[in-house]
């Protein structure tokens, strides 16, 4: 065993090299501060067979225990992959995928699992580490090392690996992967960065990464392990020409330069069922035949775009396809948009609901926390044409869900402002290309047409690349479609408002990008945003509609003394189960005394409100009140004026004239005006019929 430490952002990382996990390819036992997570590397010895792409899994697994907790409800052990870990395991993919040969067909798994959480040091940074450590040095090909950082900031101060508490509360949550000599990838948070800061901010980490590498560069040197050969899927040479001399490059670039999907297809089909034709007798060719058309496909769309500046679908290099745009559309939901880009079209619905029902997460840390905006997509088949059943979310589901929920969080309402949990969901009609930012913008619009006093405007947009032999040798393309997604080597989607940056994704297929490169992508998404803003959305809905429409529950809030919640809530509830079976209407109560009323009905609700203000009040001689008769006694009868609050009026107090029986006045169930007369000697309130009138 050997072990490695560093020090980095003020606490000691220690790594543990053969400890543990000695069967696996490779194996780091890390940990920073008390967080300690095992990371492993593990390949398969030979290729699966029968596909055409880099069968690499990536996993984050959370148990309860490194945070002293049990598994809540009835199942005790651990079940499906939390929302975070499977957030966590695609920023982890997403730097590692790239360095891996292109032609390496061997299953890859890349398993880490939580053992310990420390607050001051998060896991999901551990495990980024740990990964790139124990793949590293293991024998699986592999071109890194690459390493990761994250960036917080309070107060306009960045924080390298913030806290838990740092992170949750600061301006900016930034996660930055890098090799020795460019940024891999970018995943951001933020309150309205500007874009100064926000690439400030991205090079701070950069730097911090180079000493994570010359850390990980040394357990290499010594006692990494050399890597093993491996079986070659690269599409053989004299294949490629034989495919050009079937199909000459200028017939692939009048097959695949068209900006409709359809068309486009229909012409890829047309030319494999010609080379499929010719090579009949060629089982060897016809297996991978599939994956040398879209190499050929990759190769001319490149080319033509980096050579000729020429867009499959004829536009120029900055120029955003047709948009539209409407709100609306939906009738009875309680607020929905459709917002379209080119062959991209996503329509978003939002519910408003209760606080009560907001989104619990039992997490790795001390707390419970709450989401009170809850934003998820859904990409069914036919978006692209296809037909598949439909399994439930995936991880790019959850991810495009958690990337414009990341967007729109910074221009919400406060609770004091706007007391509502918000649900919004985006579905897909139609795709070909960055359906994310098309949910950032339709979500966005479908706020606002609910009545959701956000703050300010919000659009995204994604940017790509075609890169040549140098580093200087690149084209930046505004608003990738499908096909320059596919074939292009990056994915740079970034949303904000017009004063800054609220969310950034980078997802890339080369092994990183210059400064110059990240610096214009972040330039010209920002010109875009303000195109989208000004051009398309703000011509459907300029700002929040002034109330929540018709069929949204409206909300009532009050404030009460803390000490008399439990003479709202009652005996067991009984109290305030009766003011809603009364009403019909929702009651939520915080420990503050906070009360919030929701139902459709305003009478309803005035009338629990009301309920509530007798309830908690101090009573005093001379208010009204009106009741009802509950109880007949010889000397009287009781008032009731609100759920389990009683008065008595003595039956001299009932009429003006002498009565010998209460019954030839009152009856049970009648309502009744009453002023109150104060306490009697037995401390109940006294009420007068007679004095009221």
């Amino acid at each position: 065993m050997k072990t490695y430490t560093m020090e980095l952002a003020g606490r000691t990382l220690k790594v543990d090299i053969d400890r543990v996990a000695k069967q696996a390819n490779g194996a780091a036992f890390i940990q920073y501060a008390d967080t300690t997570v095992l990371s492993t590397a593990t390949a398969s010895d030979k290729p699966r067979e029968g596909i055409d792409f880099f069968p690499l899994s990536v996993e984050f697994e959370e148990k309860q225990y490194s945070a002293g907790k049990i598994p809540g409800g009835f199942n005790k052990r651990e079940g499906k992959a939390s929302e975070n870990a499977v957030l966590t395991a695609r920023v982890i993919d997403r730097p590692m995928r790239p360095l891996f040969p292109k032609d390496y067909r061997n299953d890859v798994t890349l398993n880490n699992l939580v053992l310990s959480v420390d607050p001051a040091a998060r896991p999901e940074i551990v495990a980024m580490i740990g990964t790139a450590i124990a793949t590293a040095i293991s024998d699986i090909p592999f071109d890194g090392p690459c390493a990761m950082t994250q960036m917080g900031m309070i107060n306009g101060e960045f924080i390298v690996n913030p806290s838990q508490e740092e992170w949750a509360k600061g301006d900016l949550k930034l996660t930055v992967a890098s090799t020795s000599e460019k940024v891999i990838m970018i995943e951001a948070g933020a309150n309205e960065i500007s874009e100064d800061k926000m690439i400030e901010a991205i090079y701070k980490a950069h730097d911090v990464n180079q000493t994570i590498i010359e850390f990980i560069n040394k357990m290499v040197a010594e006692v990494g392990k050399a890597k093993h050969s491996y079986t070659s899927c690269a599409i053989p040479e004299e294949m490629f020409d034989k495919i050009k001399e079937i199909v000459p490059p200028a017939e692939m670039e009048d097959a695949v330069f068209t900006d409709e999907k359809q068309v486009r297809e229909a012409n890829i089909k047309n030319i494999t069922e010609k080379l499929e034709e010719a090579f009949a007798d060629n089982e060897e060719w016809l297996e991978v035949l599939g994956e040398a058309i879209y190499q050929y496909q990759k190769k001319t769309v490149r080319k033509m775009i980096l050579k000729d500046h020429k867009r499959p679908d004829g536009r120029k290099i900055d120029e955003i396809r047709p948009l539209s745009a409407e709100v609306d559309l939906i009738p009875r939901v309680h607020g929905s948009a459709m917002f379209t880009r080119g062959q991209t079209q996503i329509c978003d619905i939002v519910t408003l609901a209760p606080l009560s029902e907001v989104q619990r997460i039992d997490g790795l840390d001390e707390n419970v926390f709450e989401k009170r905006y809850m934003h998820h997509y859904n990409f069914p088949s036919y978006s692209v044409g296809e037909t598949r059943p439909s399994r439930g979310p995936g991880r790019r589901e959850i991810g495009h869900g958690a990337l414009a929920e990341r967007a729109l969080i910074p221009v919400l309402p406060s609770t004091e402002e706007f007391p509502y949990a918000i649900r919004a969901v985006s579905e897909t009609f139609e795709s070909n290309g960055s359906t994310s930012m098309a949910s950032t913008c339709a979500s966005c619009m479908s706020l606002m047409a609910a009545g959701v006093p956000i703050k300010k405007m919000v659009a995204g947009i994604s940017c790509g690349l075609v890169t040549g032999d140098t580093d200087d040798d690149y084209l930046v393309l505004t608003d990738i479609q499908g096909l320059e997604d596919f074939f292009g080597d990056m994915d740079f989607k970034v949303t904000g408002t017009k004063d800054g940056i609220t969310a950034i994704q980078m997802d890339i297929k080369i092994h990183g990008l210059t400064r110059p490169i990240v610096e214009e992508a972040i330039r010209r998404t920002r010109e875009a945003r303000f195109f989208i803003m000004d051009t398309c959305m703000s011509k459907a809905i300029s700002e929040p509609r002034p109330e929540v429409n018709e069929y949204a529950p409206k909300i009532i809030q009050i404030s009460i003394d803390p000490e008399k919640i439990g003479d709202v809530v009652g005996q067991r509830g009984k109290t305030i189960n009766e003011i809603i079976e009364r009403t019909g209407v929702k009651i939520d109560i915080t420990d503050d005394g906070n009360v919030s009323i929701c139902g459709t009905d305003k009478a309803k609700m005035d009338e629990a409100k009301k309920m509530i203000e007798i309830i908690t009040t101090d009573f005093e001689k001379g208010q009204f009140f009106e009741g009802k008769v509950v109880s007949i006694k010889d000397f009287g009868a009781f008032i009731e004026f609100a759920p389990g609050k009683e008065g008595m009026v003595h039956i001299s107090k009932i009429a003006n004239e002498r009565i010998n029986h209460v019954e030839d006045v009152l009856t049970l169930g009648d309502m009744v005006k009453v002023v109150c007369l104060g306490e009697d000697k037995m401390g109940r309130i006294s009420f007068s019929i007679k004095d009221a009138k």
